[in-house]
C-alpha cells in the first residue's frame, strides 16, 4: 500500500486533538487535503462511531471491563476495513488518534485485564496492520487531569472521570511500550508550550518521512 499510517498516542489532557489538527493542516497545505486522512479511535466511520457512543456513555458505569475491551477491538476492526486500509490504498497520509496502544494502556493496564491480553484480542482485530509510526505524547497524569478540567469540561467522558491512580497506570504501560518499541514509537514532551510540541511532532515525522515537512 502506497500510503504512510502514523498515530498518535498519549494520556487524556496530552493535547492530542490540538496537534493533530495543526499537522493536519500543515500536511494538507503541503500535500493537498485530497492526500491526507483524518481519523479516529474509537469511531471514524458509523459503525465504530455508534460503538464509541456506547463506550463512552457516561450513563455506562456498570460496563464490564472485559465488554469495554472488545468493544474497542470491534470499532477498531470496522475502522481498518472501512477507513485504513482504503485510505493507505489511495496513497494517502493517514492520521490517527489513538489505535491498539491505547487498548493495551487503558484495557490491559489500567482495567487490569492483562497488557498481553489485551494485545491477543486485537491481533485478531488488526490481522497485523500497525503504524509505521506513532508520536506518544507524553504527559504527567495529575497535570493532564488538570488540562481536562480547565479546558474541556464540558466533554468529559466516562474514561476521563476515572481516578488519578487510572490514569497513572495508564501512562506507566504506555512508557513500558515506549521502550518496548523504539523504532515505531517516538516521545514528545506534552508538557511544552504547544508550539514546541508542534515543531517536535514535525520534526520526528520528517526523520522518518523525509517527504514530509
Amino acid at each position: 500500500m502506497d500510503g504512510k499510517f502514523i498515530s498518535f498516542e498519549g494520556p487524556d489532557g496530552a493535547g492530542k486533538t490540538s496537534v493533530i489538527r495543526q499537522i493536519q493542516e500543515d500536511l494538507e497545505q503541503q500535500l493537498g487535503k485530497e492526500k491526507v486522512m483524518y481519523t479516529r479511535e474509537p469511531g471514524g466511520n458509523k459503525i465504530s462511531e455508534q460503538i464509541r457512543q456506547v463506550l463512552f456513555d457516561g450513563q455506562n458505569t456498570d460496563m464490564d471491563a472485559r465488554t469495554e475491551a472488545l468493544l474497542f477491538a470491534a470499532a477498531r476492526r470496522q475502522h481498518i476495513v472501512s477507513e485504513i486500509i482504503p485510505g493507505l490504498k489511495a496513497g494517502k497520509i493517514i492520521l490517527c488518534d489513538r489505535y491498539v496502544d491505547s487498548s493495551i494502556a487503558y484495557q490491559g493496564a489500567g482495567r487490569g485485564l492483562g497488557e498481553q491480553e489485551i494485545w491477543q484480542i486485537n491481533q485478531f482485530a488488526i490481522n497485523g496492520l500497525m503504524p509505521e509510526l506513532t508520536i506518544y505524547l507524553d504527559i504527567e497524569s495529575k497535570l493532564g487531569l488538570e488540562r481536562i478540567a480547565e479546558h474541556r469540561s464540558d466533554q468529559v467522558n466516562r474514561l476521563d472521570k476515572e481516578k488519578l491512580t487510572f490514569h497513572q497506570t495508564v501512562r506507566q504501560s504506555y512508557l513500558k511500550l515506549y521502550n518496548a518499541h523504539p523504532d515505531r514509537i517516538k516521545l514528545i514532551d506534552a508538557s511544552q508550550p504547544l508550539a514546541n510540541v508542534i515543531k517536535d511532532v514535525k520534526m520526528t515525522i520528517h526523520d522518518r518521512f523525509s517527504d514530509l515537512f
